[in-house]
């Protein structure tokens, strides 16, 4: 007579149970991540990076916008060299005519002065000029570099000294720092891994937001504080072997979930500034890119700040073979959302030289000029146009 064990029998009926249990819990959690991967796509969508600017600021700018000509608003488009390169001089008769609106590397306080006073002294519309400098972990003091920061792991810390710095360079008259670099970098041959925050999103992105309230302060304006940069849009740091400027491959995946975070947060920190980079993103250069300068930038995150080329990026764009020339580069980068282009005199500029021909043969719009001046023409607002920003040395001179 057949005998059934009744311990193998259950064994076996707990263990089919046991299957079960974890299909079912496994479909559950396919299931929630899936909502959650959904959800997490619209918030990140729907959440759009606060406004750096006030509605006042921002009536002032469009006001004095009405009084530029064509050459004054390409003027403001204008970041130059100061005299960092023996070939390369700042014209003070551009100043006078209002053919400038930043020069950077001008770090001492008596060029700042003279060159301010030049400004608002004796140009038309009596706008400032801005000085940007690369203060990347101190001024005068000099902090770890932004990888040992961020090996810290201290973010209040991290805020303390980028805002110490800023005190530091405001102090000479330097308004605006082409920092924090907030490029995600996961190949160690990469000579710039060291001025980021390593390979990790979650670290990159709450180091970037550090950084940007550390050398902005809560707001654009804040006394003794700089404009912040987020740079290099975008995916700078995943060039092909480590090579700087090298071409950058990567599937939207990638893009989403590991580079891009560290921009949004700070964007969302409320950086003024955003960098483009020097390289190709899937063969379109970050500098004439529409898709990371516009659709990404402005229509999913909301960023209304202003746009400036990293220096020369503009003209390379013939180097990359996606501009004809210097003047196709002009449109390109104009078009695809850059509001500034930073450049050396004489050597490789192409707003100065090519947009106001542009405008004129219908190839650029009017609209498209103001659009691109007016939100690097709010800083002066909110810091104040009649409170020249220069040295806080009374000793220095104009001479």
């Amino acid at each position: 007579m057949f005998t059934l064990h009744r311990a193998p029998f259950v064994l076996i009926i707990r263990c089919h149970l046991i299957v079960v249990v974890i299909l079912l819990i496994g479909l559950c959690l396919r299931a929630a991540a899936q909502e959650v991967v959904q959800t997490g796509h619209e918030c990140l969508c729907q959440t759009l990076a606060p406004d750096p600017f006030t509605p006042e600021a921002r009536s002032k700018a469009a006001d004095l916008l009405k009084q530029m000509t064509l050459e004054e608003k390409i003027g403001q488009m204008n970041m130059l060299f100061g005299p960092i390169v023996p070939s390369v001089k700042v014209d003070e008769n551009e100043v006078r005519r209002g053919q400038v609106g930043a020069l950077l590397f001008v770090t001492e306080p008596k060029a700042i002065n003279h060159l301010q006073h030049i400004a608002v002294d004796e140009s038309r519309l009596h706008i400032p000029l801005m000085f940007g400098f690369d203060v990347i972990h101190g001024y005068r003091t000099i902090f770890p570099v932004p990888l040992a920061l961020a090996a810290t792991w201290d973010m209040p810390l991290i805020t303390r000294m980028q805002a110490a710095a800023a005190q530091e360079a405001r102090a000479v008259g330097i308004d605006w720092t082409f920092a924090p670099m907030v490029d995600i970098a996961r190949d160690a041959r990469w000579g710039r891994i060291v001025e980021g925050a390593g390979e990790d999103p979650f670290l990159g992105a709450s180091v970037a937001r550090a950084q940007v309230v550390g050398f902005q302060g809560a707001k654009v304006g804040t006394p003794q504080h700089l404009l912040a940069t987020v740079k290099h849009f975008a995916a700078y740091g995943a060039a092909e072997g480590g090579r700087d400027y090298d071409s950058v491959y990567l599937p939207d995946v990638l893009l989403h979930n590991v580079y891009f975070p560290p921009y949004k947060e700070g964007i969302d920190a409320g950086a003024a500034v955003v960098m483009s980079s020097y390289q190709d993103l899937n063969d379109i250069p970050a500098t004439g890119n529409e898709f990371l300068l516009r659709q990404i930038l402005r229509n999913e995150w909301g960023f209304k700040g202003f746009v400036v080329s990293d220096s020369g990026a503009v003209h390379d764009l013939k180097v990359h073979g996606f501009a004809r020339s210097p003047e196709d580069a002009a449109f390109r980068a104009v078009d695809a959302g850059v509001n500034m282009e930073m450049s050396m005199p004489q050597l490789n500029s192409t707003y100065s030289p090519y947009l106001a021909g542009l405008v004129r043969e219908s190839k650029v719009s009017i609209d498209t000029i103001d659009a691109a001046v007016l939100p690097f023409s709010l800083p002066n607002f909110k810091w104040g146009c009649s409170i020249i920003r220069m040295s806080t040395n009374p000793k220095l001179s104009r001479s």
